[in-house]
């Protein structure tokens, strides 16, 4: 058996698994966890059916399919949850996304989410993305080795 992709400890069928079958998150953060997992297997379906109905227009199918697919998902990192209860009607979930683009670059989705609760049922509303201040320039001369470990001098591959 499998621990969820999701990084809660447990095992996938004990957690996001049931969520992801029933659309059925008892709370904001369990839903930021499924999401989580859903764009790690491409469930664009899910994705799209956890969006707050009025806000689902504002989302491309095969663009979040295409990010889905195009990157290697590797972390998801809680930072911070407010309120998003069984009990409450909204939440806010801060987390990290750590994930790989198509070319092995690391990269990190910080983002700050809200989350309201319709007829006992979670929804993402939406999200601030939080910038990260980092040097994305290597600090490699250009006839070094490149860093990526092709085995080219820099100046002839990711430069």
């Amino acid at each position: 058996m499998n621990n969820c992709l999701c990084g809660s400890g447990n095992l996938y069928s004990e957690c996001c698994e049931s969520i992801l079958k029933n659309q059925s998150a008892t709370t904001a953060l369990s839903l930021m966890r499924s999401r989580y997992t859903a764009y790690c297997n491409c469930d664009v379906d899910y994705l799209l059916n956890t969006v707050k109905s009025e806000n689902r227009k504002q989302y491309n199918r095969s663009e979040i399919a295409q990010w889905s697919k195009e990157n290697t998902w590797t972390k998801l990192e809680i930072v911070r949850c407010e309120k998003g209860e069984s009990n409450d009607t909204n939440g806010i979930v801060e987390f990290k996304a750590f994930y790989k683009d198509a070319k092995g670059l690391e990269h990190i989705h910080h983002e700050i989410s809200t989350f309201s609760k319709d007829n006992d049922t979670w929804f993402y509303v939406d999200g601030k993305y939080v910038s990260q201040k980092t040097n994305t320039t290597p600090n490699v001369d250009r006839n070094s080795p490149c860093p990526c470990g092709s085995g080219k001098k820099y100046k002839k591959c990711c430069m």
